[in-house]
């Protein structure tokens, strides 16, 4: 049991890491956007570039930020009916729910964006338009996010199904 605690707090401590520094991604966004707006606004001089630049960073950051708000419960959910039932029940729900939706979702996402990834790597694949930004970068980010979703989600199921087991709250 010590073992699985040391991975549940292994890949606990990855996803926090990952999401209080890739939070401030969205600062890079902000910046990003102020900086177009005042360009084109009082110079009169927009840019090529800091729309596309913009949409890519902000892909990365909602995905890669996606693990750390399951690790947080930051995701929406209906709680209505969950919160009245008994720490076991709910432990059971999620169990179930993790096996039904959860894992299915994440391993599908995971392949076909492995397979979308190398696919835009093989080609260097570049937006089109005037600002050919490479594409693969921010498409390999989908595996990534997929593998730490599921990695968090491996670690939340089997603490649901310690609940399920003793009892009481993991």
């Amino acid at each position: 049991m010590k073992n699985l605690d040391k991975i549940f707090h292994y890949v606990d401590m990855v996803n926090e890491w990952v999401g209080r520094v890739l939070c401030f991604l969205i600062v890079a966004v902000t910046l990003l956007v102020v900086y177009e707006v005042f360009m084109r606004r009082f110079l009169g001089s927009p840019t090529i570039w800091t729309f596309e630049t913009t949409k890519q960073i902000y892909a990365a950051h909602f995905m890669l930020l996606a693990p750390f708000a399951l690790l947080h419960r930051s995701h929406v959910s209906v709680t209505f009916f969950y919160q009245k039932l008994s720490t076991r029940k709910q432990a059971l729900m999620d169990i179930i729910g993790y096996i039904v939706f959860f894992f299915p979702f994440c391993t599908i996402i995971l392949w076909n964006g492995y397979l979308f990834a190398e696919k835009s790597w093989a080609m260097q694949e570049t937006a089109s338009g005037m600002f050919t930004i490479p594409l693969y970068y921010v498409k390999t980010v989908i595996p990534i996010t997929a593998a730490l979703l599921l990695l968090q989600g491996i670690s939340i199921f089997l603490r649901r199904i310690v609940v399920l087991a003793k009892g009481g709250e993991k």
